[in-house]
């Protein structure tokens, strides 16, 4: 199978680290939306990344969607989350909060490069979204004492969140600072694992 999209999105390198760490070998292809975005719409009429395409020609579309089929594919003891219970929706919801941080992280990326007036309200409402859920995640992780969210062993919302906080980290430095010390912990723990390290593609944003 392979992967389709860069490692600067969050979303791409969330679930190529997810293969890495589910020791699921796959072929990278890093396709861009904006200079590769008709290779892309071979596989996915939405041209969004990622994309995963399976060995079958079936092809997965949203982090989300295709971290289930690998959870699937692994079997319910090596997943990297509650099949089901508190501790899923838990784990879901700590995802939610870091994808739509991602999400947001983007969305001004592109509010600054391919737009020649900034527009200041969406701009504001961007920023505030993203310094709402800082706060709400700073104050999750100092709650918890073990070195992941939800334990001893890394699962998807730690990579979820680590990824948020890296690409938000690059994109726009003064939103994401020491005011965040238990989340600089977090990123920190998970970038030193192998997997962060071997996934990791410099901020590349598309030129206006």
């Amino acid at each position: 199978m392979f992967l389709i999209g860069q490692y600067d999105s969050p979303f791409v390198r969330r679930t190529a680290i997810a293969l890495r760490l589910y020791g699921l070998p796959f072929e990278h292809k890093p396709w861009s939306t904006f200079g590769d975005a008709e290779k892309v719409a071979a596989y996915n009429p939405v041209r969004r990344v990622p994309t995963l395409v399976l060995d079958d020609g079936e092809a997965l579309i949203e982090s989300g969607a295709i971290l289930d089929y690998l959870d699937e594919l692994v079997g319910p003891e090596q997943a990297m989350i509650a099949r089901s219970g508190p501790e899923r929706r838990r784990h879901l919801g700590i995802t939610a909060l870091a994808t739509g941080l991602a999400d947001k992280a983007v969305s001004l990326v592109y509010e600054r490069v391919l737009r020649k007036e900034q527009l200041k309200l969406w701009v504001e409402r961007c920023e505030a979204q993203i310094a709402g859920v800082l706060a709400v995640l700073e104050k999750e992780r100092a709650a918890v004492p073990s070195p992941y969210w939800l334990g001893d062993r890394i699962g998807h919302a730690d990579i979820a969140v680590a990824c948020a906080l890296r690409f938000t980290g690059e994109a726009h430095p003064h939103l994401f600072d020491a005011r965040y010390p238990a989340l600089q912990a977090h990123a920190a723990r998970c970038e030193a694992l192998p997997p962060f390290q071997e996934i990791v593609q410099p901020l590349a944003p598309p030129s206006g």
